[in-house]
Order: structure tokens, then sequence, then C-alpha cells
């Protein structure tokens, strides 16, 4: 307890960081309630309202369709916070167990492990995800699976990096000499002490999954229409980026936003969690 109380004091000494926890709490629960602060049916054509400009009925103002860009916003963050959610998930699961066994185990496992991940690192990410989602059916699902597939390495590589130093540490040494099984060793002993990292990187992988997801609606290789996502608005905003200048806008200040907040606050856990900066306040 008096651990996280530390870490909670130094992420709170960074007033960035705490904005942008603020601002991602928000969003999150913009998100979850959406369907009731949403003024509009996302996908509700109104054809006497085509490409009308912002103002007191439609604040956002209105896409080629009538729809309003306010509620199409707002669901849109459900989908993009889903998918950077979703997509990490899978990626954190992948990469905890690789790293965690090739680092416990090292020697051949070790060196085939990485040599794996060497060559999925040696891919383009983006350029693989297109060719996977041209390939397949494109859906919500296939995006955040892809995603997390081809984005476990760097956690891998440093969970990996945790466990080949705290795997010699006496705490370690002494439960393997009283008889504990390897997955007793990995999970219960090694494993807590291995995932301060691993946080970190998460916070910054939901804000890649949300730019991915972006680009790929913007492509139109992600959420496909009617179903509103922060990239198909902006499809729309390019295609008519003369006359209706708010189409490209607001999505574009809601992926700032939401990639912003969570860079920030991947920088303050870096700073609140590495030991060489709190070790003195403990």
């Amino acid at each position: 307890m008096r651990l996280l109380k530390v870490i909670g004091k130094r992420f709170s000494r960074n007033r960035l960081s705490v904005i942008g926890a603020v601002t991602i709490s928000c969003l999150i629960v913009i998100a979850l309630f959406a369907p009731y602060i949403s003024p509009y049916d996302p996908t509700a054509i109104d054809v006497h309202n085509v490409l009308s400009p912002p103002g007191k009925a439609h604040p956002f103002g209105t896409d080629e369709l009538g729809r309003d860009v306010l509620s199409r916003v707002i669901w849109g963050s459900r989908v993009s916070l889903k998918v950077g959610f979703v997509a990490v998930g899978i990626a954190i699961l992948i990469g905890i167990i690789i790293g965690a066994i090739a680092g416990f185990y090292g020697g051949k496992v070790d060196a085939v492990l990485m040599r794996f991940v060497d060559i999925m690192l040696a891919f383009p990410t983006f350029f693989l995800i297109l060719a996977v989602i041209a390939i397949l059916e494109p859906s919500i699902f296939t995006i955040m699976v892809v995603i997390g597939v081809t984005g476990w390495m760097d956690v891998a590589r440093l969970v990996r990096a945790e466990f080949l130093t705290l795997k010699e540490r006496d705490f370690v040494v002494a439960a393997k000499a009283m008889g504990a099984s390897d997955l007793r060793l990995i999970f219960r002993h090694v494993l807590p002490n291995a995932l301060s990292p691993v946080f970190v990187a998460a916070t910054f992988g939901v804000a890649g999954a949300i730019l991915i997801e972006s680009g790929l609606s913007f492509l139109g290789l992600g959420v496909q229409p009617p179903n509103p996502s922060w990239g198909n608005i902006l499809t729309a905003g390019k295609d008519n980026i003369e006359v209706a200048w708010w189409l490209s806008l607001y999505p574009g200040i809601a992926i700032l936003i939401t990639v912003l907040s969570y860079n920030l606050v991947g920088e303050g856990l870096r700073d609140a969690l590495d030991p060489r900066l709190w070790d003195m306040e403990v």
C-alpha cells in the first residue's frame, strides 16, 4: 500500500498526466452513455439538412446524408475505445506469454522465440494489417484481433527483459528451492513484479491502436458505414473539404485529444513507476 501511495503521489505531480487521465475518464463516460447523451440517431438520414454548418440544432453540423456529426462523433468514441482496449488486451496477453517463457527458460527457447519476434518486427505493422484486412472481411472484430495479433512484440521484449533480471533474485531462488513449480514461479513470484513496464506500454498501445483503427476506417477498410467511427467521418470530410470543414475538424480534434491524453498518461506512468525515481521516497 505504501508503494501504491508513492506511485500515486508521483503521478499526481505531473499535471499534464492528470489532465490526460481526467480526459480519458470523461471519454470513457461519454462512450458508455452514448445512447443517452447523443442528441440524434447517428445513422438517421435527413435529406433536408444535408451538409448543414454547425448551429443550434446541430452543434457539429451534418454530413452529406444529413446525419448529425456530434452524434456520430459521440458514437465513434465507442468504436475507438473498444478497439483500443480489446486490441491492446490481446497484444498484452500474447506478449506476456511469449516474453515470460523466453525470459524464464532462456537458452534455446529464448533464442527461438526472440528470432520469431525479430521476424515479426521486420514487417511494417500497418502494411501487414492492411494486407490481412484486405483478405478478410472488414469488421470491428477483425480489426481488434488483427491489431492485437500484430502488436505484441514490444510487450514480449519488455517482459523478457524483466524476467531475465527477476528470475535471479533471492525471492525467486528461494521459492524454487522450496519446490515451487515453474508455473507458480512465473505467475506468482516473477510476473507480478514484471508488470510495471507493461502498464506503460499498454497505455501507449491504446493510443496507437486508436490511430490504426482511424486510419483503416479512413481508407475504407475499417468500420463500415453506416456505423460511425472517427475515421470514416474523416473520409466524408475529405470528400467535402471545400464546403464542409466541420466534417474534418471535429473528428480530427477527437482523435487528437484522445491520443494525446493516452500519451500523457503513459508519460506519467513511466515516471511514476520508475524505481530509480521513487526508491528514496518509499
